[in-house]
């Protein structure tokens, strides 16, 4: 878990440096749970675990509007669990990224709206079926190191320090090669992540808008 936490300094620092430069600079800290799954894998369904850290930096812009950039240590991938309807077959695979995301956010009483695009660093992958660690195999098909995505979410503004936040997250490319059979979305087949994350952020320092 070390990475973690060395992704939680970062966004102290960071958090601290932009809200001293301006008014309008505020930010806080973040962290929930996530679901996911990979579209494409033949498996279906939100079953994969994981959490959501990091931190974040907002920019007010005048009015209901806002630009908020953050930096946070994300769990995803996906996980078939052995069943007699699926022939007791398993498969896990856990895929650990850092991501950084700029979001356009609109206030709307004690509700934000919230959406823009993620850019992740692969950190660690693992996968296994049927408890055969299949990335341990020599001509695996690794999981590409950068990755795209999209985001939308909605803030409950709880009081002035609390928020809790729901939010899809989906990639735009495949998280595996070309050669890599999937579903097609966008512009090209491939497997693809797609998580659901529910968290909470603590606001250190609120922004003007």
């Amino acid at each position: 878990m070390w990475i973690p936490m060395k992704i939680i300094f970062l966004n102290l620092f960071l958090i601290v440096g932009f809200t001293g430069l301006s008014q309008q600079f505020g930010g806080g800290l973040t962290t929930g749970v996530v679901g996911s799954q990979v579209a494409g894998d033949t498996f279906s369904g939100y079953n994969k675990g994981g959490i959501f850290a990091g931190g974040f930096v907002t920019l007010g812009m005048g009015g209901r509007s806002a630009m908020q950039l953050e930096l946070a240590y994300f769990q995803k991938g996906s996980r078939e669990n052995p069943t007699e309807e699926n022939l007791y077959q398993s498969f896990l695979l856990r895929l650990n990224y850092v991501e950084m995301a700029l979001l356009y956010q609109y206030q709307m009483g004690r509700f934000i709206v919230e959406a823009g695009p993620s850019t992740g660093v692969l950190t660690s992958h693992y996968e296994e079926f049927n408890q055969d660690i299949t990335s341990d195999y020599a001509g695996y098909s690794k999981p590409l190191r950068m990755t795209l995505q999209i985001n939308l979410g909605m803030v409950f503004l709880v009081d002035p320090h609390w928020q809790v936040m729901l939010r899809t997250n989906n990639s735009m490319m495949s998280i595996r090669d070309k050669d890599y059979p999937g579903i097609f979305r966008f512009w090209d087949y491939g497997q693809y992540n797609d998580a659901l994350v529910l968290g909470v952020r603590y606001v250190l320092r609120s922004s003007n808008r």
